[in-house]
């Protein structure tokens, strides 16, 4: 029986992906700050430990608990929707601390047993926002394109170990709970802003036909994990899927 360790599993991608691969008959560490039992079933497959991946003491003990690991799923993630000018260093940080080095830590943590190994899967969950420059977004959008970059560039030197590293890239999920666990984190848009700011909203408020779903995120990340042939980025979610498929096209063409 295989065991997968999920970060950020207390709401949103995370704790779906967490019920997903319980369904599925896997073992699962079900990680999260603030561990709360309630929010998954009771199964004697299931572990839910406290982690915060900005903290290496946490790193260390939470992996040291989950014990062997076959796929380590980096899901924790923080949101922010500013102008740059209207976002403090300390708030940048943060964000970079937790969605990309934090990402890096676990990552490393784990790599040793699965070299060791020579088998095992790291799943990188990311944001469709990194496939174009959006505005407001652009502190959050470099934290996950720096992990995107990393783990492309972890795959190649994975391969020869034979562990493999994937990218699932959700898109827009205005039913979870991002925007509001990401909103003291936010403040105002400054004034001058104002005009980029109502172009943005109204912008998502004309593309809320195409929306991604926690369950298309859990789906792709089972994908990743089980699926040895799949790509190494997967879009997830109607709106992601179609923004992958245009800007492939015009890369095509």
């Amino acid at each position: 029986m295989k065991t997968v360790l999920i970060t950020g599993c207390s709401s949103g991608f995370g704790l779906e992906t967490a019920r997903h691969f319980l369904d599925h008959g896997w073992n699962v560490v079900a990680t999260m700050r603030t561990p709360q039992p309630q929010l998954l079933p009771t199964s004697e497959r299931l572990r839910i430990v406290a982690l915060d991946v900005t903290h290496e003491d946490s790193i260390r003990d939470a992996v040291a608990a989950a014990g062997p690991l076959d796929v380590l799923v980096n899901n924790a993630g923080i949101g922010l929707l500013n102008a740059l000018e209207g976002t403090s260093m300390a708030t940048v940080r943060d964000v970079f601390e937790t969605n990309t080095l934090g990402t890096i830590a676990m990552t490393q943590a784990v790599l040793p047993q699965l070299r060791q190994r020579r088998s095992g899967v790291i799943v990188n969950v990311t944001s469709s926002v990194t496939l174009e420059p959006l505005p407001l977004l652009s502190v959050y959008r470099a934290s996950k394109a720096a992990v995107n970059a990393f783990t492309e560039s972890l795959a190649l030197e994975l391969e020869s170990f034979n562990v493999q590293v994937r990218l699932v890239l959700p898109g827009r999920a205005p039913q979870t709970r991002f925007g509001e666990n990401a909103r003291p984190r936010m403040g105002s848009v400054p004034e001058s802003y104002d005009a980029v700011a109502q172009r943005v909203f109204a912008g998502w408020a004309q593309s809320n036909a195409l929306v991604t779903h926690a369950a298309d995120v859990a789906q792709a990340v089972w994908r990743a994990a089980t699926d040895p042939t799949c790509p190494i980025r997967l879009p997830a979610g109607a709106d992601a899927e179609a923004q992958a498929a245009v800007l492939h096209g015009s890369s095509a063409a």
